[in-house]
């Protein structure tokens, strides 16, 4: 144990200097650095980065248990969040990147010539962000507790001040190379495990076609030990929970600030296009690892686990019993564990999976590495959303039109230490597993900017009353539904907290629409910028001039 400890602890921070020094050469010295890391970012290494800030520790870390536990519900993550990328990168990200602002929130105030709505927007980013990365640092802290054997919470205070420091520094331009980085080292640890896990089980060293026979037996196990059948669907929720959800994390992704201020550093729409395709191809080799490790993971533990005797369980257990994650207990009394007996948090099971499977202490050090990796990543990226929300939507553009760079640079680095701080506290004791608490997230995204960007761009009669009306009934809806759902038990068709966004989707695209329509169109001008937005510039731009649409057309 003490030499996988020295090995997870070198591994953990030769990475650490890794994207420390990143930051430390990447450091911005202006404005644009901060927040759009000067548009200079090639499509191939933006898609990296958009992977990795995708991929973060509800991917990561809780993606796989929550389809091990879940089984064939649990497939609606996976569907959800892989298809909001499709819709991001062909419905909105192009068109938002030509628009040529800094954040969501000054789109939308822009846009729709309206500073109340960009105000709105400013405050919902904080709180869809703020949200997304009390997940993270608590998935920080899962590995880091694991790591030094120690409570969760002290390795979410760990997380904390390593993500203030190299977040605050780099600012957009240093977390940009960071999460190049960052890809490398989760994608490496990801599918590593996975792949000695099917040779172990298959004797097939490609788990994304070998893992059906592990399926297979599924069913026979499923019977002996009378549990809920794994393959079978909707046995953990309804139809319509399954539904919702999927549309929930799709119509989240598309609507994510901290995803979609990705695509504004690089330099044309056409390498916004290409960013989202190849984040698809990065994004995809996780995501078709998921259900292997799912596979793979439950099968171990019905099998070399359950039935167990419990005074001669695997040596990891305890490991994992000393972080909380972990229970153990011979209710019974018949000296055996049985399945019901055991219950395992999904937030661990991907980490915990190369030790149930005996991979060895380098595989389990890379495992941690890559976990942090995870949560690091997304949670820069959700640190400099947040922060220049703070600092240029709400500061620079309603407080003080007149700050020098200097000054801006100072109150977004400020933003960044003060809202990690505050999300590491309240990591100390989630609310909810990371994969819950990061979906209220991508509901709040649905039900707020997935309407008002959507209308923005494709549709010129969205006007600003319109739009401020949908941005606060959609986030009203969304909250509402989430917490009675979620604390009061009253849900609706089945549709539980994590399924709200459907609900905040169709109130704030509604109210959009009717005030839009009640209310005095936007004018020539703004009309104009729309019908622009949806053509490649090759077709708008020639000589530095821009064409009229009927030229255009």
């Amino acid at each position: 144990m003490e030499t996988q400890f020295l090995v997870s602890l070198t591994l953990i921070l030769a990475t650490f200097a890794l994207y420390i020094g990143i930051a430390v050469f990447n450091t911005a010295k202006k404005t644009s650095d901060f927040y759009v890391a000067d548009r200079g970012v090639p499509p191939v290494f933006n898609g990296m980065a958009i992977g990795a800030d995708w991929m973060s520790a509800a991917s990561f870390i809780g993606m796989a248990g929550t389809v091990m536990l879940l089984g064939y519900d649990g497939l609606a993550y996976i569907m959800g969040w892989t298809g909001g990328y499709l819709l991001l990168t062909f419905l909105l990200a192009p068109q938002l990147r030509k628009y040529g602002r800094y954040t969501v929130p000054e789109f939308i105030g822009d846009r729709y010539k309206n500073d109340t709505a960009r105000l709105i927007a400013a405050a919902a980013t904080i709180i869809i962000s703020f949200t997304y990365s009390v997940g993270q640092l608590a998935g920080s802290g899962v590995v880091i507790g694991r790591l030094l054997e120690v409570n969760t919470a002290v390795g979410t205070l760990v997380g904390v001040v390593l993500i203030a420091f190299y977040s605050a520094l780099g600012g957009m331009k240093g977390i940009t190379w960071t999460q190049v980085a960052q890809y490398v080292v989760l994608i490496a640890a990801y599918v590593i495990p996975v792949v000695f896990m099917a040779l172990q089980l298959t004797n097939n060293p490609l788990p994304w076609i070998s893992y059906g026979e592990v399926v297979s037996e599924f069913t026979t196990l499923d019977q002996e030990l009378g549990i809920t059948e794994y393959l079978v669907p909707f046995t953990e929720g309804s139809k319509w929970q399954f539904i919702a959800l999927m549309f929930t994390l799709m119509a989240g992704t598309a609507g994510l600030p901290h995803v979609i201020t990705r695509f504004f550093t690089v330099a044309t729409m056409k390498a916004a296009r290409w960013s989202g395709a190849w984040a698809l191809v990065f994004i995809g080799l996780l995501y078709l690892s998921v259900p292997a490790y799912a596979a793979f993971s439950r099968f171990i533990l019905m099998t070399q686990v359950a039935g167990s005797q419990i005074d001669n369980l695997p040596a990891w257990t305890q490991s994992w019993v000393d972080t909380g994650q972990l229970s153990v207990a011979d209710t019974s009394g018949d000296g055996t564990l049985q399945w019901s007996e055991l219950v395992i948090s999904g937030d661990i099971v991907v980490m915990a999976t190369p030790e149930i499977a005996n991979l060895g202490i380098f595989v389990i050090g890379l495992m941690a590495a890559g976990a942090m990796a995870a949560a690091l990543s997304t949670a820069g990226g959700l640190m400099i959303t947040i922060s220049a929300a703070l600092s240029h939507d709400i500061y620079y553009r309603s407080i003080n039109p007149k700050a020098t760079d200097r000054k801006r640079l100072a109150v977004g680095r400020w933003s960044i230490v003060i809202a990690t701080v505050v999300a590491g506290l309240i990591a100390l004791n989630p609310p909810g597993a990371i994969t819950q608490i990061v979906a209220w997230a991508f509901a709040l995204a649905s039900g707020t900017f997935f309407p008002a960007l959507v209308l923005g761009v494709w549709w010129r009669r969205a006007n600003g009353p319109g739009v401020v009306a949908g941005l606060l009934v959609g986030l009203t809806v969304t909250l509402t539904y989430i917490f009675l759902a979620k604390f009061g038990g009253i849900t609706l068709l089945g549709i539980i907290d994590t399924g709200a966004g459907i609900f905040g989707a169709a109130a704030g695209f509604l109210t959009n629409i009717i005030v839009s329509l009640s209310t005095k169109p936007p004018t020539q001008q703004t009309v104009e910028e729309v019908t622009d937005l949806r053509y490649p510039e090759q077709l708008i731009y020639e000589n530095g001039e821009v064409w009229v649409r009927e030229k255009a057309e």
